[in-house]
């Protein structure tokens, strides 16, 4: 294999997309990732990055085009990255997010996954719009004289400015300009990562969609805000969307957006949402999905799974405030859920209150602590419902779900990699039944997959 060098320039065919939505081909054998390509292209492309096993390249031509291109809508696509497939037709879309399920598989390969129901991914009517909540980082402009709202360039912390997301709830992205715009008007001093100086770094925004409601969090590395009282009575008189307006205490320097310390502003501590018959309590930490319209098929899709008669006890592990396991608790015997963040737990018990269900038992904690500490005590799981993180499931639950498993699993996942490799270990006691992908995230990468498993 010849060793490539940046910037040399050649000709490939595009055979695939990878699991981030780039172009793969191959040059003298070699595995070229190129951004922004499409299967069947042929393209002229420049090594941007080389290694000896890969090299990475930039479009210099489309000598071919795909039948499935298209132009991006947005004009800040190919500076912000935080979509990738824009240039992808939505219905090439839904099939590339299977056929990323069907990569997944053929990689770990699961007992029998060659047998598996890839059923075709369930997409949007109107895919633009969708996502509830904003987290925009501010900077200062010394070009311009003025502070900013966006998004990273992807892999970099070059800040992309953006006025007018596509895929952002066009109320949220209303506010974040406003609030941009007054915070120009008090000249409110930016954090800088560099000088590390300056006070306010991020503005989240998220709308309840049923109920129209809109929280403001201003996360700052400190909590004194010059003007603070001024600048909340504006925001609230020229945004009366806005119900609720929480500070976040972030001063550490890491990748998390938001720290331990929240503090109560104005308006509600949080709002409210509904999906389905249940409504939510949102505080300004509480994990909640980002497209509620998809967000109901995939939580429809996670309790068709289930079969329920009225008499099995179900475990909403990585339950956030309940979102799932509330929505069948009036068809199940018990329910327990579990989850790390505090407040969320408390948003959950509020939300079972509300509904008046008392067959829910909520606790602060891991799953893999909590769910093997319960089945060890005697407690039995008819149903068990995993929602993790993009990491998957941890060994010890995995252990945990081998050693007392229950006659139905439910795997709601958002990282197709780590629930194939996940089912390896899964697939030795249980049977996987279908795997039914939901497109919660257009025009990226990204897919959530709903996967029923019973016990052999």
């Amino acid at each position: 294999m010849v060793q490539l060098r940046e910037k040399q320039k050649f000709q490939i065919k595009i055979k695939r997309l990878g699991i981030n939505g780039e172009g793969i081909g191959y040059h003298q054998k070699m595995i070229i990732f190129v951004a922004n390509a499409l299967p069947d292209e042929e393209v002229l492309v420049q090594v941007t990055k080389a290694t000896p096993k890969y090299a990475y390249a930039k479009i210099i031509k489309i000598l071919k085009p795909s039948k499935d291109r298209v132009q991006p809508a947005c004009a800040y696509y190919d500076a912000c990255g935080g979509c990738q497939l824009m240039h992808l037709s939505y219905q090439a879309q839904l099939d590339f997010k299977r056929d990323l399920l069907k990569q997944a598989l053929e990689k770990f390969k699961p007992t029998g996954y060659q047998n598996y129901e890839l059923r075709p991914t369930i997409g949007m009517q109107n895919p633009w719009h969708y996502r509830n909540k904003a987290q925009f980082q501010l900077r200062f402009n010394p070009k311009l004289k003025k502070i900013e709202a966006g998004l990273y360039k992807e892999n970099s912390h070059q800040l992309v400015a953006i006025e007018n997301c596509l895929v952002q709830e066009e109320i949220t992205q209303k506010v974040l300009n406003t609030v941009v715009r007054l915070l120009n008007r008090y000249q409110i001093p930016i954090y800088n990562e560099k000088k590390k100086t300056g006070i306010l770094k991020t503005l989240m925004v998220r709308v309840g969609i049923e109920t129209g409601e809109v929280q403001l969090v201003l996360i700052s590395v400190k909590r004194q805000i010059p003007n603070l009282n001024s600048l909340l009575r504006l925001i609230q008189s020229q945004c009366p969307e806005v119900v609720s307006i929480m500070q976040n205490i972030q001063a550490k320097q890491t990748s998390l957006v938001m720290g331990d310390e929240t503090i109560h502003l104005a308006g509600k501590e949080a709002i409210t949402e509904q999906i389905n018959e249940v409504v939510f309590d949102l505080s300004a930490r509480a994990f909640f999905q980002l497209n509620p319209t998809q967000t109901k098929i995939l939580y429809d899709e996670a309790i068709k799974a289930c079969t329920l008669t009225g008499n099995e006890s179900v475990v909403d592990a990585y339950c956030g405030v309940g979102t799932i396991g509330l929505s069948i608790a009036k068809q199940a015997k018990e329910v327990r859920g579990m989850d790390i963040i505090p407040s969320a737990i408390e948003d959950a018990k509020k939300n079972a209150q509300r509904l008046g269900v008392a067959n829910t038992h909520y606790e602060v904690g891991t799953a893999e602590d909590l769910l093997p500490k319960w089945l060890a005590e005697g407690f039995q799981a008819d149903v068990i419902i995993v929602d993790p993180p993009r990491t998957g499931l941890d060994e010890q639950l995995l252990n945990a779900l081998l050693k007392y498993p229950s006659q139905q699993l439910v795997y709601v996942s958002c990282n197709v990699s780590t629930l194939a490799k996940n089912l390896v270990t899964l697939s030795q006691k249980y049977r996987v039944e279908y795997l039914q992908s939901v497109d919660m995230f257009p025009h990226t990468a990204r897919c959530e997959v709903v996967c029923k498993l019973t016990l052999k």
